[in-house]
């Protein structure tokens, strides 16, 4: 993809300090992904119901299944990603991480739109606040995107 820079590899896994890690979503992780969502629906919805119409009240664990392929295609193909922030073991998706091509919401000379979440519980902790001191220089250092437009 024109997006990125050319020869990019992206990463399969990145640790965090908090002992969590990031990872490529996949279809499989319906099953952790579907309670984090619902769980923290409605402040998802808060964020990105306006832009994605996301995550609908009625979606269903079938509904979050074909989602999750659907990003996974997409990341097979390089066009977008969607990190899962898991825990050491993966028994628990606690947030997500997306990284996508610039919109039409993306100003003037943006190289890439990025977004990420946690799950109510934890909000305002430790690991969302290294996930904010991390994504930027992630995203500058190892992906090169320097005029990232972070939305919503």
């Amino acid at each position: 993809m024109t997006w990125l820079p050319e020869g990019f590899t992206p990463p399969t896994r990145v640790d965090l300090s908090t002992g969590h890690h990031l990872r490529p979503i996949l279809e499989a992780d319906v099953g952790i992904d579907y309670p984090a969502v619902m769980g923290s629906r409605e402040r998802l919805w808060a964020r990105y119901g306006k832009t994605w119409g996301w995550p609908p009240a009625t979606m269903s664990f079938e509904d979050d299944r074909r989602d999750l392929a659907r990003h996974a295609a997409e990341i097979a193909a390089l066009e977008t990603f969607n990190y899962a922030v898991l825990d050491e073991g993966e028994t628990e998706l606690v947030g997500c991480v997306y990284i996508d091509p610039p919109d039409d919401t993306s100003p003037a000379g943006s190289d890439a739109v990025a977004s990420w979440w946690m799950v109510d519980n934890l909000a305002g902790t430790e690991l969302e606040r290294v996930l904010d001191d991390f994504i930027p220089p992630w995203l500058s250092g190892v992906w090169g995107l320097h005029s990232v437009h972070y939305h919503p």
